[in-house]
C-alpha cells in the first residue's frame, strides 16, 4: 500500500500535528509505504519540519504550495503535484488543509490515483468570514468534492455542515478522533516551580488558553471580560499558550486595561512541553469561531483540567455541558464571564469535571487507536475502489 499525503504548511498546530503523527504511525506498520508533501511552513506559529529531520525521504517541501491564493503560484503547484503523482503511483492520495485539500484533490484525480481522501480539519467556509470569499471556498470544496473518494472528519459537527453544503454523501464521511500522546497529559502535575517560572502564585488561579495569537481565536472575549472577573477573583491568571502575529496587539491591550500582570504569554512552545503547562492550569478555556474539535479541549481533559468552550463546529463532542465543562453560545460574554466564576469558586466541581472528561479522552483519543482507524479506512476502500491486478 503506496500512499502520500499532502498538507498546505507544517506549523505547530491541531491539523498539522495529527497529519504528522498519523504519517509516522503508518510508517511503522508493516506494508505501508507512506510520504508526506508540505507547502514551505514560515511565521511567528512554529513549524514540525524538524521532525523530519532524522526521516530523510520522508517530506518532501513543494516551494509553490503557498497557503494564499495566488494563481501562478497555484498552477505550478498542482503541476508539480500531478507530476509526483504520476511517478510515484500511490494507491492512496489523502490531503489535508484547504489549498493542499483542493489541489491535491485535483492533482491526484487528474494523475488517475485509485482512492484520493481529505481530511476536514476544520470548515474552510462559514460565516466566520465575508460573502465574498465565502462563495469562492464554497465553490472550491464543491469542485474539489468530485474528485474525492471519501471524506474523514475530526468531530461529526464537519459531516452535517459538508452535508448541508451539498458536498458528499453521508457514506463518504468517516469521523476518525484527532488522536495524541496521552501519557504526557494523563501524567500533567501541577509544578509550583513551573508556576513560579511563570510569575504565577501558587494559590492563583490559573485560565489557561492554547492558541495562535491571532483573529477568530477568541482572545479578544477574554479581554472584554477580565476586568470584571479579575475584579472577583483578584488572584486570576490568564495563561496565553502560542505565538500570532497579534501578539504585540494583545500584549498592548493587556497593559491598556491596567491588566499586564494578570496575563502571562508564553510564546511559541514546542508540542511536548503543552502537557506541563496545563498541569498548571485550573481550567482550560476556548473560544474559537472556527475549529474541527479543538486539540487544546482534548488535551485539557486528558490532563483532568475542566473546560470551557464555545458552542462552535465540534466542541460540544468533548466539551459536554456539565459534565466535562460548559458550553457557551458564540459571544455570551455574560454567561462566559459566569462559568469561570464558578470554576473558581469550587474545587470539587473542578475535579469532578476533569475526572469525567480525562475518561472520555483516554478511551478514544490515543494516536494509535487514530492510526488504526485509518489504516483501516484504507484498506477497506482500496478493496472497493482500486483496479484488479493484472494477471
Amino acid at each position: 500500500m503506496r500512499v502520500v499525503h499532502v498538507i498546505t504548511r507544517l506549523i505547530v498546530g491541531g491539523a498539522q500535528e495529527n497529519t504528522v503523527a498519523t504519517v509516522f504511525g503508518l510508517r511503522a506498520l508493516p506494508g505501508v509505504e507512506v510520504s508526506l508533501i508540505s507547502g514551505p511552513t514560515t511565521g511567528p506559529e512554529g513549524t514540525l519540519e524538524p521532525r523530519f529531520a532524522a526521516a530523510p525521504g520522508l517530506l518532501t517541501v513543494i516551494p509553490e504550495l503557498v497557503r494564499p491564493v495566488h494563481p501562478w503560484h497555484d498552477v505550478l503547484a498542482w503541476r508539480r503535484l500531478q507530476q509526483m503523482f504520476r511517478a510515484a503511483r500511490p494507491d492512496i492520495v489523502h490531503t489535508h488543509s484547504g489549498k493542499a485539500g483542493v489541489l491535491g484533490r485535483l492533482a491526484a484525480r487528474s494523475a488517475r490515483v485509485p482512492v484520493i481522501i481529505h481530511t476536514i480539519h476544520g470548515p474552510s467556509f462559514g460565516d466566520f468570514q465575508g460573502a465574498i470569499a465565502n462563495q469562492v471556498f464554497l465553490t472550491a470544496e464543491k469542485l474539489a468534492a468530485r474528485s474525492t473518494t471519501h471524506f474523514t472528519v475530526v468531530a461529526n459537527a464537519m459531516t452535517e455542515q459538508y452535508l448541508r453544503a451539498g458536498i458528499g454523501q453521508r457514506e463518504q464521511y468517516t469521523r476518525i478522533f484527532s488522536g495524541f500522546e496521552l501519557a504526557p497529559f494523563l501524567q500533567a502535575e501541577n509544578s509550583p516551580t513551573l508556576r513560579a517560572r511563570l510569575g504565577l502564585a501558587p494559590d492563583d488561579f490559573v485560565i489557561g488558553k492554547i492558541a495562535r495569537l491571532f483573529r477568530l481565536k477568541g482572545h479578544d472575549e477574554l479581554f472584554a471580560i477580565a476586568p470584571a472577573l479579575v475584579a472577583a477573583i483578584p488572584r486570576l491568571k490568564f495563561l496565553f499558550v502560542g505565538d500570532g502575529l497579534w501578539r504585540q496587539r494583545f500584549e498592548e491591550k493587556a497593559r491598556a486595561l491596567g491588566l499586564e500582570r494578570h496575563f502571562v504569554f508564553t510564546g511559541l512552545v514546542p508540542p511536548e512541553e503543552v502537557s506541563a503547562l496545563i498541569g498548571i492550569m485550573d481550567a482550560v478555556v476556548h473560544l474559537s469561531r472556527r475549529e474541527g474539535l479543538p486539540r487544546a479541549l482534548t488535551q485539557a481533559l486528558a490532563a483532568a483540567k475542566p473546560i470551557v468552550a464555545y458552542d462552535c463546529d465540534g466542541a460540544r463532542e468533548v466539551c459536554l455541558d456539565h459534565e466535562t465543562g460548559f458550553l457557551v453560545a458564540p459571544g455570551d460574554l455574560t454567561t462566559l464571564r459566569e462559568r469561570l466564576q464558578q470554576l473558581a469558586a469550587a474545587p470539587a466541581l473542578r475535579a469532578r469535571l476533569g475526572q469525567r472528561g480525562q475518561a472520555l479522552v483516554r478511551d478514544s483519543f490515543s494516536v494509535e487507536r487514530m492510526v488504526t482507524e485509518t489504516h483501516q479506512l484504507y484498506q477497506r476502500l482500496l478493496a472497493q475502489h482500486a483496479p484488479p491486478a493484472a494477471g
